[in-house]
């Protein structure tokens, strides 16, 4: 069967349709308005989606800005807030579209948390960030944690939630980063930064090589902090507090900073913060 014809929106209602997506509208008022002028839903939710992407082409190329990459999907808008991820059912607690943002509750269980601290422990040392000329590791004053990173499968623990994010992202086992764990203390903090490499340095060759972009991150919390210790996203305004077992999970289809993906760790103010880190790449990573 082929698919039905989808007609153009007029320029009047694309412009409106467009400045209401750019402005980070919920999609539901957007088609409602089109549902209102007698659209189906379903073609509705399609002219939508082709009017904002045919508008962010437009922009990118006017822009000499980096092509779109396909992300993982999670949690469409007004969906369900109970996901499966396979071995675990997870919540969904908070969603933004623009930065697209999915904040969830207990993606990991208290004893997963505990036993992730327990085997990591022992290998922290001060974390690093990468070196933009070479792509190497290199200690910076921005991020004061301790942390160790596990190869990709490394035991039985890390393979599970490795195989339950695959699940809940719908994203290949093997486009994804070993689990990283850190620790932050007192006054510890990682300032605002982005989590793809920016094209524009010249260690970021060597990165790529090793799986192409990073397009999305998954932080989940491994305890709850006495004080702070937040996941801030500045240019959204937006706060995910650090709940042991819940994780925030974020998308970007292009290093660029129009993404809105500029997140910090907030300084820890009492007790201690324990994370693990899960990045997703557009290609296999080795």
């Amino acid at each position: 069967m082929s698919a039905p014809v989808i007609p153009p929106l007029s320029p009047e209602l694309e412009r409106w349709v467009v400045a209401r997506a750019m402005a980070g509208a919920d999609p539901g008022e957007v088609i409602e308005r089109l549902r209102a002028e007698g659209w189906e839903e379903e073609a509705a939710v399609a002219a939508v989606t082709a009017a904002v992407e045919a508008h962010v082409a437009r922009e990118s190329q006017a822009r000499g800005l980096p092509p779109p990459l396909k992300v993982p999907v999670l949690a469409e808008p007004n969906g369900a807030s109970v996901l499966d991820a396979g071995d675990r059912q997870v919540r969904v607690l908070a969603s933004l579209q623009l930065p697209r943002v999915v904040v969830l509750g207990g993606l990991l269980s208290d004893a997963e948390c505990d036993a992730l601290i327990a085997l990591a422990r022992p290998r922290l040392a001060r974390s690093t960030t990468v070196e933009p000329e070479t792509g190497g590791d290199m200690v910076h004053p921005d991020r004061t944690s301790e942390g160790m990173g596990f190869a990709r499968g490394e035991n039985a623990l890390c393979a599970r939630i490795e195989a339950r994010i695959a699940r809940l992202l719908d994203w290949p086992l093997d486009h994804g980063e070993g689990l990283q764990v850190l620790r932050y203390g007192v006054g510890a903090q990682y300032r605002p930064h982005h989590d793809y490499f920016d094209p524009a340095m010249p260690g970021s060759e060597v990165l790529l090589r090793r799986g192409g972009q990073r397009v999305a991150t998954v932080v989940m919390y491994l305890n709850t902090p006495e004080r702070g210790g937040a996941t801030a996203f500045p240019d959204a305004h937006f706060e995910a507090a650090a709940v042991k077992g819940n994780a925030v999970f974020f998308s970007y289809d292009r290093p660029h900073p129009m993404t809105r993906t500029l997140h910090a760790g907030c300084p820890v103010r009492a007790g201690e913060k324990w994370i693990v880190t899960k990045w997703l790449r557009e290609g296999v990573h080795h």
